[in-house]
């Protein structure tokens, strides 16, 4: 860099310390600057040094500088006019006024800061540590989007048109990573679905992250081949069911090494040593067609298809109703009742009804039932690929599942075709 640009840089520097300077300039120094005035009143001026206190000024040199020379002074002038100033900032004593600060000890002052802005002391550990507590903030999503609709799913499309093929849909207040959006569609990604949804039915930005934190849920994922689920909070306790890994159940609170769970409408213990617990977000489901095998009738397709319509609708213990609510063996009377078959009201009832299969044997359209170890207290309707569809439970409402989310005790057919 060049001397005359160096020149141009410091007298900047000074320029921006300048109002600092001003606001507590000693009277001794306002007067010792009214020379210099003069001379820029066209009168030749004086050099004038000012010395140490028992020092005395060196003569002045008659002589021609170099323009290097010059700049030098300059140079060495400015800094010494900073470093002035700079006895005036960060000083709270009387003693600052005729204190002697250098443009070195301002840079190296903590005050200023300098050594924070040039060198970083994280390492890369706790960088990620950051990332990762950043992250978790807004439960895993760096855009995150929430499903704003009245009540049950927003469509998601293959293409961002209303013509798309349904790729999945996204549950009242299930959350999505928003990946690219226009003024009319949102392309979102969320659990196992990618596709496209109109950005009328999408909260974004802080209106999601208020959402979300209004609906997160603490959630705690089996990490055991098979875990036993007990009645009450001790290893003597009835087992109630046995719950695959991978598996989530909602937590409602913690007691010591025992987890309180919702299983459905039950409120469960599992072990604290083989969960993990986090707060989450629902996601979307995915509408892959289901693969039927050989011999399987149209109805039963249909049936499986009508009964994904009200997914996401809300479960109401004694209700029969599908976009109102239903519990879970009215959501499954209901259903069977638009294909002409009348079944009884509760779940122990209704496992009586029809022909007992092996859930090995289970088709779309057929029947499963859950118990609590002494009798069956649930129902749902398998649709294939190893799911069922259910009325779960308040918090959920209408959902899919694993067919093995909780043990199966039963399985039963009431479709003949």
């Amino acid at each position: 860099m060049k001397k005359r640009e160096i020149l141009c840089l410091l007298m900047g520097c000074l320029l921006v310390m300048t109002p600092l300077t001003a606001q507590a300039a000693p009277l001794g120094l306002i007067a010792a600057a009214e020379p210099v005035a003069e001379a820029a009143s066209g009168k030749e001026a004086e050099l004038v040094v000012e010395t140490a206190p028992g020092k005395e000024a060196a003569p002045a040199k008659d002589t021609e500088v170099t323009e290097d020379e010059e700049t030098e002074g300059t140079l060495q002038s400015l800094l010494n006019e900073m470093s002035a100033g700079s006895a005036l900032i960060g000083e709270e004593s009387v003693e600052k006024k005729q204190g002697s600060v250098t443009l070195n000890d301002i840079l190296g002052a903590s005050a200023v800061g300098s050594g924070e802005i040039l060198e970083c002391r994280k390492t890369e550990q706790e960088y990620a540590e950051a990332y990762e507590k950043a992250k978790n903030a807004n439960w895993g999503y760096t855009n995150l989007g929430i499903a704003n609709v009245e009540s049950g799913n927003l469509n998601i499309r293959s293409a961002a048109s209303e013509d798309g093929r349904l790729a999945g849909k996204l549950p009242k207040n299930a959350a999505c990573e928003v990946l690219d959006s226009d003024d009319t569609w949102a392309h979102i990604k969320s659990g196992e679905v990618e596709g496209y949804v109109s950005r009328e039915y999408l909260l974004t930005g802080i209106q999601a992250k208020r959402r979300a934190e209004e609906l997160a849920t603490t959630m705690a994922r089996v990490t055991t081949d098979s875990l036993k689920v007990r009645a009450q909070a001790n290893t003597d306790s009835e087992v109630i069911t046995m719950v695959p890994n991978g598996e989530e159940l909602e937590v409602i609170e913690a007691e010591g090494g025992w987890v309180k769970v919702a299983l459905d409408d039950q409120e469960v213990f599992v072990s604290a040593e083989y969960v993990e617990v986090s707060s989450e977000l629902s996601t979307a489901i995915t509408m892959t067609e289901l693969l039927y095998g050989q011999g399987v009738s149209d109805v039963r397709v249909d049936l499986c298809q009508y009964a994904k319509e009200f997914l996401g609708n809300p479960y109401v213990w004694g209700g029969t109703s599908l976009t109102k609510g239903a519990d879970c063996s009215g959501f499954v009377m209901s259903i069977f009742k638009k294909y002409g078959v009348s079944l009884p009201r509760n779940s122990r009832s209704q496992a009586n009804s029809g022909t007992a299969i092996s859930v090995s044997e289970a088709q779309p359209g057929d029947l499963i039932f859950y118990g609590n170890g002494r009798s069956i207290n649930h129902v749902a309707i398998y649709i294939g690929g190893g799911q069922v569809i259910h009325a779960s439970s308040p918090k959920t409402g209408i959902r899919i599942s694993n067919v093995t989310y909780r043990t199966p005790v039963k399985a039963v057919r009431v479709l003949y075709d």
